[in-house]
């Protein structure tokens, strides 16, 4: 754990701030419960990754310089999605010249910068939350957090320690759910195949909640779910591991 008080900055995502507030707020409490002093800066924005996945590079490093001195002057930099935690960390320094002042900073950016649930196990060394969740879990592995920041363990340990809670793996946890952000509005046919199969997955494992660590994921689910008319209820990780269980599950839109 660091020597001191992290002065930590919560990047809370479009996601999150539009649609899922109440996962911003979980994040608050976690943060604090660990230790750490918590600020989150208004004059945040995108992380840029819409642009940057459609091969607009000129804007997302425009929207990288933007971020970067809005977090300007905190330890760490943390966010509770998988998607733009791997786009801050992995993606930012790319966006600018070699050698360059601005690459340079957002190196020194990147390093800062961590999902939510690997940040409280890996930097702040928590090992448990207090808490209860009588419900049988399934947790889904998002593709930003598994393949391009490596987390797999992290969000498991923490869920072992809640009194109540059974986890159950569901069969090819590990496989896309086929949203991908703008991969589901280019490929709806082979996104929608995706989801259908993730479904069933989750169906297999006999959870009654679906967790995961990115809200596009978990909306995509929760809207497959519901026009399955399934009774599996959908939630972030954060709000679990938070108590924060007041609000309704992640609805998803309900098509014909």
């Amino acid at each position: 754990m660091p020597p001191h008080t992290p002065k930590v900055a919560l990047f809370v995502t479009c996601l999150v701030d539009l649609f899922r507030p109440s996962v911003g707020f979980a994040s608050v409490r976690l943060l604090e419960q660990a230790g750490c002093s918590v600020e989150v800066p208004e004059s945040q924005t995108c992380c840029g990754q819409p642009a940057y996945n459609s091969g607009d590079r000129r804007t997302a490093a425009e929207i990288a310089a933007q971020v970067i001195a809005a977090f300007d002057g905190h330890d760490y930099v943390v966010a509770p999605s998988v998607s733009c935690a791997g786009m801050l960390r992995k993606h930012y320094p790319a966006l600018f010249p070699e050698g360059s002042s601005e690459r340079a900073a957002a190196e020194t950016f990147a390093g800062k910068c961590f999902e939510l649930v690997s940040f409280l196990t890996e930097v702040m060394q928590v090992k448990a939350v207090p808490g209860l969740c009588d419900r049988s879990v399934a947790y889904h592995d998002s593709c930003s957090g598994l393949r391009e920041l490596g987390i797999k363990t992290e969000p498991r340990k923490l869920l072992r320690q809640i009194q109540g809670l059974q986890l159950k793996e569901m069969p090819e946890a590990e496989v896309c759910c086929g949203f991908g952000g703008t991969f589901c509005v280019k490929y709806p046919a082979v996104s929608n195949a995706m989801v259908e199969q993730k479904i069933a997955n989750v169906e297999k494992s006999g959870a009654d909640l679906l967790l995961a660590a990115d809200l596009g994921c978990l909306m995509n689910m929760a809207g497959k779910l519901a026009r399955k008319g399934s009774a599996i209820e959908v939630r972030h990780v954060a709000e679990v591991l938070a108590g924060e269980l007041s609000e309704p599950p992640i609805a998803g839109e309900c098509r014909s």
